[in-house]
């Protein structure tokens, strides 16, 4: 007989740290539809044109892209390939390191990205508005939503 274990507590660490996973999971999913319907932009594609565009010079080095986007090294060259493909960005190397390699944004890049800013943005307050009326995860979006002290 398969003995069952409790779920646990609501408020536990775990149990919270599910109903974060479950919201990201969600919103991701409605901002990864719109981007790529409205733009023909992945999400990753549209949060590394968001980090070069906020970037000093417009470029990033590719581990500090893919630290930011939250990808591998090879992951994210892959993804700068897909931009360059597209004309987004493009591939530089480091004039004092040879072994240095930058993504830098181009500015059809910076056009997509800024067309694609308005969307993010609306998709991702209205996910949040329909998860605040949600009685598990409501609280959360509420909490992060909460002013900082």
């Amino acid at each position: 007989m398969a003995t069952s274990h409790p779920a646990p507590p609501r408020t536990s660490d775990h149990a919270a740290w599910n109903r974060v996973l479950a919201l990201h999971a969600h919103v991701e999913r409605e901002l990864t539809q719109a981007l790529q319907s409205r733009h023909g932009l992945g999400l990753s594609e549209y949060r590394s044109l968001e980090h070069l565009d906020h970037s000093e010079d417009s470029e990033l080095r590719m581990q500090d892209l893919a630290e930011r986007v939250g990808l591998g090294q090879s992951s994210v060259t892959r993804l700068v390939g897909r931009l360059e493909t597209a004309g987004f960005a493009y591939k530089d190397l480091c004039p004092s390191d040879k072994r240095g390699v930058y993504a830098v944004i181009t500015d059809e890049g910076r056009q997509r990205y800024q067309a694609a800013r308005a969307t993010y943005a609306e998709v991702l307050s209205s996910a949040l508005n329909t998860f605040t009326a949600d009685p598990e995860l409501g609280p959360t979006v509420q909490a992060l939503r909460a002013p900082r002290s």
